[in-house]
């Protein structure tokens, strides 16, 4: 039996917009599950703290940082986890993140020497990498 060109058209019209819908659906999904706002808000003061002491050895971002940095590791700990890292051992990991955040500022507070502030600091930035590694599933190394 030969179905008339109209109605293969439609047929195919109709497919199409099918998968459109279906592929677009996924694509939403996607993006949604690839933002983790707590994480990003972390990142962009541990990048404010972090990065002039790798490029310049300045520590006066950190120490100016350190309250808000551990404020922020704060609300992360507390945050709603998206569903793919929604386990212990994520949350065990940024509870860790979390006390060294807060270690950290109280070192800044009590007036430790610079190269100890250093290291801290160089250890909380790892220890973030190491997170933000997981999240992004390990395919990419940030310098």
């Amino acid at each position: 039996m030969k179905i008339p060109l109209t109605n293969r058209l439609a047929i195919l019209m109709l497919t199409l917009s099918f998968a459109w819908v279906a592929c677009s659906g996924k694509k939403e999904a996607t993006s949604e599950s690839r933002t983790w706002e707590a994480m990003d808000a972390y990142h962009l003061i541990m990048a404010e703290s972090y990065h002039p002491l790798k490029d310049s050895a300045n520590l006066a971002p950190a120490r100016a940082n350190a309250e808000l940095l551990a404020a922020e590791a704060d609300k992360w700990a507390a945050s709603t986890f998206p569903d793919r890292v929604d386990y212990e051992g994520m949350r065990a990991q940024i509870e860790s993140l979390k006390v060294n955040s807060r270690g950290f500022a109280d070192k800044v507070k009590s007036g430790t020497p610079d190269s100890e502030l250093a290291a801290a600091l160089t250890a909380l930035h790892d220890e973030y990498h190491h997170i933000m590694e997981a999240w992004e599933g390990g395919h990419e190394k940030h310098q």
